[in-house]
């Protein structure tokens, strides 16, 4: 008898999908500082601060120290000091529908989280109240290889348990939606809630 669902796993994204930040004080604070909004942003993701926190080489203390002694090249250092401690601290906030809906996939199949993270990972989805929300968590800090990397997407489906094509890949950036398809991979781009229900109605009902 042949499979009637179009995917046997859901792989989800958090930041951006589940998880949202609010940088409100942030934004503030560069504007007071005269630097653009989005300054502190770039600096903390340059590729020469980002990927090694993100691919667990450093950690997240050496990860901001790195964008404070960055930043303190546009800024005074206590304004760089400000604006690190107003990213690192920005609240956080889980979208209860998303979760709503893959909690209701999980009915079905596995929901695997994939997603590029530090290595402080773990505390925060505890602090969200999430630490045994999904089945697997395949984390860039743990693996050694971050999205769009095709090997982090082929972990994924290998802790899921099913063939790349059989999985159900969201994320909120356009370069990791085509690189899952590129796997063969069902892949969707999230821009919200109700796109993601679409997505999941094979399986919702």
């Amino acid at each position: 008898m042949a499979n009637p669902r179009p995917y046997d796993a859901v792989l989800c994204d958090l930041d951006g999908v589940i998880r949202f930040f609010d940088h409100t004080e942030l934004t503030e604070l560069e504007r007071a500082a005269g630097l653009g909004e989005g300054t502190t942003m770039k600096v903390f993701f340059a590729p020469d601060a980002g990927r090694p926190a993100l691919l667990g080489r450093i950690t997240v203390e050496q990860w901001t120290e790195a964008a404070e002694a960055a930043l303190a090249l546009q800024t005074p250092p206590e304004r760089a000091r400000a604006l690190v401690t107003a990213f690192v601290k920005a609240p956080a906030r889980a979208d209860e529908e998303v979760l709503g809906l893959l909690r209701r996939a999980q009915a079905h199949v596995p929901v695997v989280l994939v997603t590029n993270a530090t290595l402080s990972l773990e505390d925060d989805l505890a602090w969200l109240g999430l630490a045994h929300f999904a089945d697997e968590v395949v984390s860039s800090a743990l693996t050694g290889v971050a999205k769009p990397d095709p090997r982090i997407y082929e972990i994924a489906a290998e802790r899921a348990g099913v063939p790349a094509g059989r999985c159900l890949f969201v994320d909120d950036r356009a370069e990791n939606v085509e690189a899952a398809r590129a796997l063969g991979m069902t892949a969707v781009l999230f821009t919200g809630a109700p796109g993601l229900e679409t997505a999941l109605a094979p399986l919702l009902g």
